[in-house]
């Protein structure tokens, strides 16, 4: 009787709350009962089917059913109040978390910044060096001139001695070395996006030819500051500080020189379009076709995936599963198996009548049409319902300038969890249809509206991740700094594309197939019209209209 006071004085308020969460809670229990129940009743988009190439112990083929993540109710179950979802909904498949491969290993670090450390080390001297021609005889090293006895000090300083031309000159090193410095760190000194199997050939042989001048200059300039004192023993003409500028002046015009030429061959050249490569999927068959200049073949690699992670569209493995329609569902169950080769029959499962299998071959193109059609006009339901609710949804919003008076006034969070319930059901059943429930959860969802009533755009706008297929790069599970993707090519990787080379792009069940093919050279002639020659003369018939 005491426990029946105590409820009798709770308020209607509170009732509806508990009945509210109790409804809630049960139809979350009878859901996840009604999954655990009825796995092998689910719908056909929920399921993957993996086929096995190996063969299992009896010839037969091995079938890997695995459970895509089902939707957590997260429309029904959402709350305006505190703006959480259910229990469910907080166990929604984040795909963010996939595991990512290490790479953080020797090979790998050594692979990735090897080759620009020599790079960037033999660039290094190279600038440096004309620099260390210039100041190496003002501190002391001038073999010829220290070594000799027999110079006096005024005859020393002569030679040492920097005048107006050799002034000029080293005003000139000094403004050829910046603007080498500006170009070098313009073109060259960028953070490399690729990884590459084998070496790149133009890049190696510019080092080469850096290297190789680098040495020639310091072998002569050694040469002539050695032999200076022997020139003096003789009575010749020694070398003085003027024609060491000068010496170091052409150095640094020859390295401007080299990098014109590695500008040319390594960011110009493959400009000029001179291929197209058409690129294919496999999972879906989704291609595209570019043109393409003068590139290597593990180049044109990197050069694709930049467009592919750009331009193509996000690829959907949930939609590559055809469902299975009731009707052949209820065939499945009776149909049966007989082995032809033999005359006895086979057990009662496995057996299958001739006459089913042709009739299922023969009306399973149009099972597929009507199926297609069918999901198609219930994809534009309930995009039109979508729709309607986004901007049901925004026309209860208002922003407010918040003064004294406005203290009610809601953040873009607060306002989001607001709105959110009388859209998120529309919203659920539209991710359902287009099979997109995997790639987005109630809290990201939740944090796109937030964002777009803080910017005060449009209904459409907020439903732009859901009803237009973004490039792959705007996928949650593409959202890493390194991609790793394997290349295979029947051609060496180093040699440059030419007519009919084919290679492919491989990650995980994800593979692009490129084909290269040569533009063709087009011959232009020019035709003179003679103006009088657009004159024009009615023909005149009783039967016409003129």
């Amino acid at each position: 009787m005491e426990t029946e006071s105590v409820r009798s004085e709770v308020s209607s308020r509170s009732r509806r709350s508990s009945r509210h969460r109790q409804h809630t809670h049960r139809s979350t229990r009878s859901s996840k009962s009604q999954r655990k129940e009825s796995d092998n009743m689910m719908a056909p988009f929920q399921t993957s089917v993996n086929i096995n190439p190996e063969t299992g112990r009896d010839g037969q083929e091995v079938i890997e059913v695995q459970i895509l993540p089902q939707d957590e109710n997260w429309g029904e179950n959402t709350t305006a109040v505190t703006g959480n979802t259910s229990e469910g909904s907080q166990s929604m498949e984040d795909v963010s978390n996939w595991p990512i491969e290490a790479d953080s290993g020797l090979g790998f670090v050594c692979s990735r910044y090897f080759s620009t450390t020599i790079a960037l080390g033999l660039s290094l001297v190279s600038f440096v060096s004309p620099l260390a021609m210039v100041v190496l005889p003002k501190l002391g090293f001038f073999p010829g001139l220290t070594d000799n006895l027999a110079l006096q000090p005024s005859q020393r300083i002569q030679l040492l001695s920097c005048t107006a031309e050799c002034k000029g000159i080293l005003l000139s090193l000094a403004f050829k070395l910046v603007l080498l410095a500006i170009g070098v760190w313009a073109v060259f000194l960028r953070p490399r996006n690729a990884v590459l199997p084998r070496i790149f050939v133009f890049r190696a042989m510019m080092l080469v030819i850096l290297a190789v001048c680098a040495f020639s200059y310091w072998l002569f300039y050694f040469v002539q500051i050695t032999e200076a004192s022997k020139a003096l023993a003789v009575g010749e003409e020694a070398m003085d500080y003027t024609s060491l500028v000068s010496y170091s002046s052409s150095f640094s015009d020859t390295l401007l020189f080299i990098h014109y030429a590695a500008v040319v061959l390594m960011e110009i050249r493959h400009l000029e379009p001179v291929y197209y490569v058409k690129v294919v999927r496999s999972p879906d068959g989704e291609s595209r076709s570019y043109a393409i200049g003068q590139l290597s073949i593990q180049r044109a690699a990197v050069w694709v995936l930049q467009k592919y992670y750009t331009e193509f569209p996000i690829y959907n493995p949930y939609l590559e599963k055809i469902p299975i329609s009731k009707s052949q569902r209820k065939g499945q169950g009776s149909i049966k198996f007989y082995e032809v080769d033999s005359n006895t029959n086979a057990p009662s499962g496995q057996t299958r009548s001739a006459s089913g299998s042709v009739s299922g071959r023969r009306n399973s193109h149009n099972e597929r049409y009507y199926e297609e059609a069918e999901r198609a006009r219930r994809v534009r339901k309930r995009r039109a319902r979508l729709h309607s609710a986004a901007e049901d949804a925004f026309a209860h919003v208002r922003r407010v300038r918040l003064t004294a008076a406005g203290g009610g006034a809601l953040g873009p969070r607060e306002a989001a969890q607001a709105v959110f319930p009388s859209l998120a059901r529309a919203l659920q059943k539209y991710l359902r249809a287009t099979r997109q429930q995997p790639r987005h959860s109630a809290e990201s969802v939740l944090a796109h509206l937030a964002r777009c009533l803080s910017q005060d755009a449009s209904p459409r706008a907020f439903l732009e991740p859901f009803l237009v297929e973004g490039p792959v790069l705007s996928a949650e599970q593409e959202s890493r700094t390194l991609q790793r993707w394997a290349l295979v090519s029947d051609d060496l990787l180093a040699r440059p594309l030419a007519d009919g080379v084919e290679f492919q792009l491989r990650q995980g069940d994800v593979s692009l197939i490129c084909t290269i093919k040569s533009l063709p050279r087009f011959s232009l002639s020019e035709e003179v019209v003679d103006p009088k020659s657009n004159r024009f003369v009615l023909r005149l018939n009783s039967e016409t209209s003129v």
